[in-house]
Parts: structure tokens; C-alpha cells; sequence
């Protein structure tokens, strides 16, 4: 975490939260496009951008290598690049998570790319090795060396090629199909994904590609065949609105016994398997007047739940819903099956009064527990919001650390809770 970070918020909680929000556009669906912006041959324009942290790293590494890039509001606009610098600057891209994907482009474009290994998150260390055997499928000899890579199209390599996006721990790596699509985009001929992940980011990328003139031909989730082309058209496109701060925001005023209604975004943009959870747990998820409404009228129930692929329960809701379940009377168990080491949250919530343990990938929440102010650092995005969620669930006046991840991830969350009717502020005095 960077050392100018010194801003912390205080929240007071047992205010019920209730009204009306937006939801910002999807961090992790824009992360991705903004990769394949790169790939466009005329100006592109993708508005409901999300006004945070990583947006501005990815259009400075967009900048730094050869793709003017824009960041006005929520419009993220590109044009066509001259000079290509095909070299990922280290301090930049060891600050997300989708550096391989955005290498991914810059390699199609240029025939070579040096970038770093990816970070963003202090829960776990990021696999690249399916993004790597995919530039070498599609013809690159790739070094690693001292935590960089180098890859390089040999001569009269861009020929259709075949990769494989699944992995032996947790299925089809999304970001590895999302590479695999964009070094298909501009060869000639069709291109095969083998197992691909249907994630909506994935899904959201062909979509763009798709209206820039690239052939994209969905075999269920056996294949994903790619029919590249010599030049991708640009236009304005829109960045789909985020399913994960929605979930966010609909905890935090279940928790408190409020109501949230998040304007302009619809039951059917959570996933299934969220949605099935929610219910279980006692919340209910409505559609009124062009949006969602989200309460909990008789307070939350214990579940058990595993994490897993779309449209399975999302991992990165995992941490908001353990913080919601502690006000459960009873014993909740969620199997954590994406990223079994997801777990910095639970110090934390620990410290508010929550009885939460994991034993290897299995968190277990036992509760109801009275919760009472702590003074807390988290260590990751969805992390701090969790704790946010316990702290408004919370007796006391709370000190919540680590405001830098939060704003690599949500643009507004913060005052989106002040209009609900939290009682929060700012200082910026992050001593621990």
C-alpha cells in the first residue's frame, strides 16, 4: 500500500440505511476492455467507466506504451496509437491485477511486450501460467526472469492457433480467455479457446470485439472460436454496470435492517448463484421501478455456500457476505473454492466481536454476534468493504484503515453510504 495513504473513515453504526443509489460501471468488466482498446483502429469510447484508482493506472500504462488514452468522468476514450513502446512499466503494472491481459494486447499490436508479473491483491499471488501458454500457442517464445516476462512473435507466426483456458485449481481462468481473445483478434483465420471462461467479463470483451468487426462464435463452455480481422472499428460503448458493488451496498443496508434501492440495475445482473444465496439468507431482492430493491425485513439466516464460477456465488462477494453473516443466529459455512487463501477479512472481523474461523479453504460463521467498534486495516478491496459492513452493524464509532484499496475499487461507495443515511466521515489520519 502506497505510504501517502493517510486517510481512514470513521463509521457509527445502527443507522438502518435507506434510499436511493446508482451503481458505478464494473470494475472488473472495464479492466478488461480497456486492454482491448488497444486493439482498435479508430477512436474508442467507453462511457460508464468506473472512477477509480485502476482506471487511471490502466490509461497511463495505455499512454506509456503507445495508446493515447483520456479519462473524462466515467469516459474512458483511446485513439489509435503511433509509436508503440511494447514495454509495461514495473511500478505500473504491479498495481492491477489484469497486467497479463493488457501485455496480451500490446503483444498482438506490436509482435513483442516486457511487462511484470500482475498484483493489485494482498490475498493472493496471481497465476499467469495459462496466459503464457497462450501467447505461446499463438507463436511467441516467452522468457520469465526475476519476476518479468518477455514474449516475442516469431517471424510468420500469426497464424490461427488453438489454447486451452482451463486450469487443475479452479476451472477456466477468465483473464487467460480474455488473452487468449485478444491475441486472436487481429490473425487472420479462426482461432480456438478451449474451455473458456463465460464469465460476464469475458462475455462483455467479445461483445466490444464483436462490434469492432472481429467473428466470435460461442461453443457453450467447450470452445470459443475467434475470427480475427486486419482492422477492429471503434464507436462507444458502454461498460455494463458493477454486479459486485451492487451486492455491496444491498449487504450494507441488509444489515442494518434499511432498504436499498439501486436505481437503473436489475435483479437479472446478479448471477444466479448469488441471487439463490441471498435468499437463503433471508434477503430479498426485488424489482421495482427500473431498478432493484434490496432488504432483509426479518434479519439475516445462516447458509452454506461454496464460491465458484459464473454463475455460481462470486469469491469477491465472499468477505461482505461473511461480514453480514455474523448477525445470523446460527452456524454459517462457506467453502471458499476460487481462492481458498481469501481470508484477511477475518482478523479483522474478529476484532469487531464476530466468531469467524477458516480451517484451509472453509470459513465457518457462527452468530449472532454482537458486534462493537474496532479499529481495523484492510488489506484488500473487497476486504474494506466487508469491514465497512460490520462497522455499520456495529455499537460504537469504528476506524476503518486501507481507504487506497478502496478506491482502486469502488469510485463512490463512500458517500453512496452517506446519502443511505450512514454516519460516517474522513480524517485523514491513518496512524495505526
Amino acid at each position: 500500500m502506497p505510504s501517502n495513504d493517510n486517510q481512514a473513515v470513521h463509521v457509527t453504526g445502527r443507522t438502518p440505511l435507506i434510499g436511493t443509489v446508482p451503481v458505478q460501471g464494473s470494475k472488473n468488466i472495464a479492466l478488461h476492455l480497456y486492454a482491448a482498446a488497444q486493439l482498435a483502429d479508430e477512436p474508442l469510447t467507453l462511457s460508464g467507466a468506473p472512477e477509480i484508482l485502476d482506471t487511471r493506472v490502466c490509461a497511463e500504462i495505455l499512454n506509456r506504451t503507445g495508446t493515447p488514452a483520456k479519462v473524462t468522468g466515467d469516459l474512458f476514450e483511446t485513439a489509435p496509437g503511433g509509436t508503440r513502446h511494447p514495454v509495461i512499466p514495473d511500478a505500473l503494472g504491479r498495481r492491477i491485477r489484469t497486467t497479463s491481459v493488457m501485455a496480451a494486447a500490446l503483444l498482438t499490436r506490436t509482435g513483442e511486450v516486457t511487462f511484470p508479473t500482475p498484483g493489485g491483491d494482498a490475498f493472493c499471488h496471481r497465476l499467469i501460467d495459462r496466459h503464457l501458454a497462450a501467447m505461446e500457442a499463438a507463436g511467441a517464445n516467452v522468457e520469465v526472469v526475476s519476476g518479468r516476462v518477455r514474449a516475442r512473435l516469431s517471424s510468420g507466426s500469426r497464424l490461427p492457433f488453438i489454447t486451452d483456458a482451463a486450469t487443475a485449481k479452479w476451472g477456466p481462468s477468465l483473464g487467460a480467455t480474455v488473452t487468449g481473445l485478444l491475441l486472436a483478434a487481429r490473425v487472420r483465420g479462426t482461432s480456438s479457446i478451449l474451455n473458456p471462461s463465460v464469465e460476464p467479463e469475458v462475455r462483455v470483451t467479445a461483445q466490444l470485439l464483436a462490434a469492432g468487426g472481429v467473428g466470435i462464435e460461442w461453443e457453450g463452455a467447450a470452445a470459443l472460436r475467434v475470427t480475427g480481422t486486419d482492422r477492429i472499428t471503434g464507436g462507444t460503448f458502454p461498460v455494463p454496470p458493477d454486479r459486485l458493488e451492487a451486492a455491496t451496498l444491498g449487504l450494507a443496508g441488509a444489515i442494518t435492517g434499511g432498504l436499498v434501492h439501486l436505481d437503473r440495475f436489475t435483479p437479472g445482473s446478479f448471477p444466479d448463484g448469488l441471487l439463490a444465496v441471498f435468499a437463503d439468507a433471508g434477503t430479498e431482492v426485488t424489482s421495482v421501478a427500473g431498478g432493484t430493491a434490496i432488504r432483509c425485513p426479518a434479519g439475516p439466516r445462516p447458509v452454506h455456500l461454496t464460491t465458484g464460477p459464473h454463475p455460481g456465488f462470486p469469491t469477491d462477494v465472499q468477505p461482505q457476505l461473511t461480514a453480514f453473516l455474523t448477525q445470523a443466529v446460527g452456524t454459517s459455512r462457506i467453502e471458499e473454492r476460487i481462492y481458498p487463501e481469501r481470508g484477511t477479512h477475518l482478523g479483522p472481523l474478529r476484532k469487531f466481536g464476530a466468531t469467524v474461523n477458516a480451517d484451509g479453504p472453509v470459513i465457518t460463521v457462527r452468530g449472532r454476534s454482537p458486534l462493537i467498534a474496532a479499529d481495523v486495516t484492510g488489506e484488500d478491496i473487497r476486504a474494506v468493504s466487508a469491514l465497512l459492513i460490520a462497522a455499520l452493524a456495529a455499537e460504537g464509532t469504528s476506524t476503518i484503515r486501507g481507504m487506497y484499496h478502496l478506491r482502486r475499487g469502488y469510485g463512490s461507495l463512500l458517500p453512496k453510504l452517506a446519502t443511505l443515511g450512514a454516519n460516517l466521515t474522513i480524517s485523514d489520519q491513518e496512524t495505526p
